[in-house]
């Protein structure tokens, strides 16, 4: 392809991906270095026949002259991203100084806002990624075996979970683990404590997002390797066969590494969406004992006062921790590419 058909070929795209990508992220990393500009407030003196007082009032004029004349608010640096609420350097050094242990220093540590965020949001991460996609994979190799007059139906039924609303799903599986639910009985049954709920229990909890978020994106990763598994040279499998290779050494040695590009594909989309996780918590209503990054930007946004400038803090903060966790992906990627042009 020319040069010049490439460009207008690729300048949509490169628009959409400046206007909708990379102009918002660098707005909200300048949002993130400024604070808004504290109210001014002056002192005002009242006499009356009985002697005089002094009060403090708001000066609406002189806050609203200096937002004017600093719309993007007070630069503050790199100190929202060090405060309490974020990375929290200050407490986390006292909290080693005075950590009797390495498990008392963990505990102190996640009972900072940011850092219990950022536990659970990892821990969903990389529990929820690979069981996903070693599920649907499992789901994709049963369904191929299948005769052909029963994938239909089997197909259907394994893509449910995508088709359901998110909402709705996560709805029934709360209704299904509440005290008087069927999941909920069983789970007393089974542990012999009519009182156990799952909604009152932090471990529970976190479980049960868990369990939601591997049942809801499964489905992603069976359709993706479905469609890889129509593509395995058949050639491929007729010699392991003839070679004597049982049905695991077929899939280990053949079909594994023909598909191992999906799975890497699969890897980088499972890891930012998990990592963004958001909707689970809402649906659940598991703030009390579950907060991810994502959540935690909620909060921020919501109620009364909005801090735009910690919600842009953690945003930040949370990209760099997506490219963090895909730095090993993409790394890999980049030399296989690399072994394949050499």
């Amino acid at each position: 392809m020319k040069h010049g058909t490439f460009f207008w070929f690729f300048l949509p795209t490169a628009a959409a991906m400046l206007l909708f990508i990379a102009f918002p992220i660098v707005s909200v990393l300048v949002q993130s270095v400024y604070a808004p500009h504290e109210q001014v407030i002056r002192e005002v003196e009242n006499c009356t026949l009985f002697g005089c007082t002094t009060t403090t009032v708001v000066d609406q004029e002189a806050t609203r002259a200096l937002r004017e004349a600093e719309p993007l608010g007070r630069f503050v640096g790199s100190a929202i991203y060090t405060d309490r609420n974020h990375l929290a350097l200050g407490e986390v050094a006292a909290a080693w100084a005075r950590a009797p242990d390495l498990g008392g220093f963990w505990r102190q540590l996640l009972n900072l806002p940011f850092y219990g965020a950022l536990a659970f949001t990892l821990t969903y991460t990389l529990l929820v990624t690979p069981a996903s996609i070693l599920l649907g994979f499992a789901i994709a190799l049963a369904v191929n075996a299948l005769p052909r007059p029963a994938r239909g139906p089997t197909i259907f039924v394994s893509l449910l979970p995508m088709i359901v609303t998110p909402l709705v799903g996560a709805l029934i599986l709360f209704w299904m683990v509440d005290a008087r639910g069927v999941l909920g009985a069983a789970l007393q049954a089974l542990a012999g404590d009519p009182n156990l709920s799952v909604k009152a229990s932090t471990p529970l909890m976190w479980a049960m997002l868990v369990v939601y978020g591997i049942w809801s994106s499964a489905p992603f990763a069976f359709v993706v390797y479905y469609a890889g598994l129509q593509t395995v040279p058949q050639d491929t499998l007729e010699s392991a066969m003839i070679d004597g290779a049982t049905r695991w050494q077929r899939i280990r040695w053949v079909v594994v590494p023909h598909l191992l590009p999906l799975t890497t594909f699969m890897a980088l989309i499972k890891i930012m969406d998990n990592f963004r996780v958001f909707e689970p918590i809402v649906s659940f209503n598991a703030g009390a004992h579950a907060q991810s990054l994502s959540y935690f930007i909620y909060s921020d946004l919501g109620g009364e006062t909005r801090l735009l400038s910690s919600a842009a803090a953690t945003s930040v903060l949370t990209i760099a921790g997506v490219v963090v966790l895909l730095s090993p992906v993409l790394v890999r990627t980049w030399r296989a590419f690399g072994r394949a042009g050499a």
